[in-house]
């Protein structure tokens, strides 16, 4: 399989309007943003702490 060509995409996209509508799609990217924005904010939180702060505490 290769890659999707423009004729794939626009008929993804087609059915995708056909499924859920005009009106469900922008809620559906407003849900699926908000929660892109969550999991990074997560992911920047869990980060460990640098090196230095430890050697310094440890002191």
């Amino acid at each position: 399989m290769g890659r999707l060509g423009l004729t794939e995409i626009l008929v993804i996209v087609g059915i995708v309007i056909l499924l859920f509508g005009g009106k469900k799609i922008p809620e559906l990217m407003k849900g699926l943003g908000s929660g892109i924005k969550e999991f990074k904010n997560a992911a920047k939180d869990d980060q460990p702490a640098p090196a230095k702060k430890e050697e310094e505490e440890t002191k």
